[in-house]
């Protein structure tokens, strides 16, 4: 009667602290610049060397610039924290995928492209998006910085368990809709905070229809639900995905984990505490209209009358709409845009560069439209050159940067400017966030891609 995230979180458990936390085992432990120094100097105050470094791998990708990586950072603050990570992973052995090497990116694209990501592990990264990961069926959760701390000095954490919820989405997609619209419809009907305090099983026909890729996406915004983090359960789709990849086990070994990872899946007669059911029919392609990600709507519909606000959320409402510049009752499709965003943790991916392409090939650029096109990391740059998109997208006027989280958020220079819009497939649409005053429209890469070469928002099955 257990549930796959009962499977491997019991797995895992070390002790269990009376009437407190779980001491839970950590197999792979990702760290970043932005969250990671005072980790490090904690370690150096109590006198600690990281207890096992060959499970824990380091990266810059938040403040790193997608232009001119080969020379000095500017921002002086970005360039010291990039600095920084790199003088403390040489100081306690461990393994750095430096900024403009061909290992580097955004560290929850490349771990799963590396095959680091693997079946049946505890993942953790002092990052909200580390739910990304459980795409393969991992146990993946972001942590605050004193618990990255915890983590390299003992390769465990104090958690408590969280309830299991599943997702199930039956039915297939429809034509332009994809993994990003699902999560996109899934915080609408959740809210922000639905699911709070659970770790989310993503299952039914359209997951596991989805290709990695796309499980990687629905996973990876989670965290927007208010769920401790997300998973689908490994299957044939994984396997694929994962043979041949770089740190990915090899030959007998391979066969033995594959044997394993068969295991892991909700027994038939698992108990959630919460399961939920919805119609892949329902979902068509979204876009948010206010200051959270769960303010969204379908393309065709129009933004919600007041009155069918609760009135104890009126002011909010209101406030989020002020800031958006838009009013209750009127249609998102055809409203102007100024900035397109195609990449981040979210949607960086060769699938999410073959979607935009799919879409502008023959087409122009709008003028006056502004597009960053970024990939997740230096593998799925190359990949792009190898298929031939950069030919396609060039030729549409766009150009690609280098890899990074870019202007998924304001730690770099790709930042929005005060008041502009941006139709972005990156995971959050708070006020500033991917610059002061800028606003943020979330979508897909094939909306996105409709947005690019319209200027305004536009349904991609007009254009497909």
């Amino acid at each position: 009667m257990n549930t796959l995230f009962d499977k491997i979180w019991d797995r895992h458990v070390v002790q269990i602290v009376d009437d407190g936390p779980t001491q839970l085992y950590i197999d792979r432990l990702y760290c970043h610049e932005v969250t990671s120094p005072q980790a490090f100097e904690g370690l150096r105050e109590r006198g600690l060397k990281c207890f096992r470094p060959q499970q824990i791998f380091c990266m810059p990708d938040h403040n790193t610039p997608t232009h001119d990586q080969d020379k000095p950072i500017e921002d002086p603050v970005s360039k010291h924290q990039v600095d920084t990570l790199a003088k403390n992973c040489k100081e306690f052995g461990l393994k750095h995928f430096a900024m403009n090497t061909k290992d580097n990116g955004i560290i929850h694209v490349v771990g799963p492209e590396k095959g680091l990501t693997l079946p049946g592990m505890t993942i953790v990264c002092g990052d909200s998006h580390t739910s990304t990961h459980g795409a393969v069926g991992a146990v993946a959760f972001g942590i605050g910085t004193s618990e990255v701390e915890m983590v390299m000095a003992s390769q465990c954490i104090l958690q408590q368990k969280p309830k299991s919820m599943r997702i199930n989405i039956e039915g297939s997609l429809k034509p332009c809709v994809t993994a990003k619209d699902v999560a996109l419809f899934l915080m609408a009907k959740l809210t922000t905070s639905g699911a709070t305090g659970f770790f989310v099983e993503y299952a039914g026909q359209a997951v596991r229809e989805m290709s990695m890729e796309g499980r990687l996406t629905l996973c990876n915004l989670s965290i927007e639900m208010g769920a401790r983090g997300g998973f689908v359960a490994p299957d044939e789709t994984t396997f694929s995905y994962l043979k041949g990849r770089e740190y990915a086990p090899k030959g007998e070994e391979w066969e033995r984990a594959v044997a394993y990872w068969k295991t892991l899946r909700s027994d038939d007669d698992a108990v959630f505490d919460k399961e939920l059911f919805f119609d892949a029919a329902d979902i068509e392609p979204r876009v948010t209209f206010g200051t959270n990600p769960g303010m969204g709507i379908g393309i065709s519909e129009h933004i919600p009358a007041l009155e069918s606000i609760t009135e104890s959320g009126h002011s909010s409402f209101l406030k989020s709409l002020n800031y958006m510049g838009f009013k209750p009752g009127e249609k998102m499709a055809g409203k102007p845009i100024d900035y397109v965003f195609l990449g981040a943790c979210t949607n960086g991916r060769i699938e999410d560069f073959r979607a935009f392409a799919s879409v502008v090939k023959g087409k122009r650029k709008a003028d006056g439209v502004t597009a960053w096109l970024v990939p997740g990391s230096w593998a799925v740059s190359e990949q792009i050159v190898e298929e031939g998109l950069d030919k396609i997208l060039n030729e549409a006027g766009f150009e690609i940067r280098q890899p990074g989280c870019s202007a998924c958020l304001a730690m770099n220079d790709d930042k929005v400017p005060q008041g502009k819009y941006c139709v972005s497939t990156s995971n959050r649409n708070f006020e500033g966030r991917q610059g002061p005053g800028s606003r943020t429209i979330l979508a897909s890469p094939l909306v996105a891609a409709a947005a690019a070469v319209t200027g305004k928002i536009t349904d991609p099955r007009d254009l497909i």
